[in-house]
């Protein structure tokens, strides 16, 4: 995970919170987040590169949709990010 880009992370944490979500269900949600339109040019070849890290996978919905799920290593990083995080963030107390 320390070799992701923060937009990478959030693409994750994203994915995270869907059952299979697609490209435009991604890209709306970064968008809310970020408060700016975000372009093809940047959400895909970002989701590429997860893809390639082994880090979330790609299936196909139909012939023009494809969907995004995290692999067991993704869901991993996750799970060990937000441990480091924990270490230095403790809103509980």
């Amino acid at each position: 995970m320390h070799d992701l880009t923060g937009f990478q992370r959030d693409i994750l944490y994203v994915i995270a919170d869907f059952e299979e979500p697609h490209g435009l269900a991604l890209k709306d949600e970064l968008e809310d987040y970020y408060e700016q339109e975000i372009n093809h040019g940047r959400l895909y070849p970002n989701l590429d590169n997860l893809v390639d890290k082994g880090l979330v996978e790609k299936g196909e919905l139909d012939k023009r949709t494809n969907v995004y799920t995290l692999t067991q290593r993704g869901e991993r990083e996750i799970a060990a990010r937000r441990d480091w995080e924990s270490q230095y963030v403790d809103f509980s107390e």
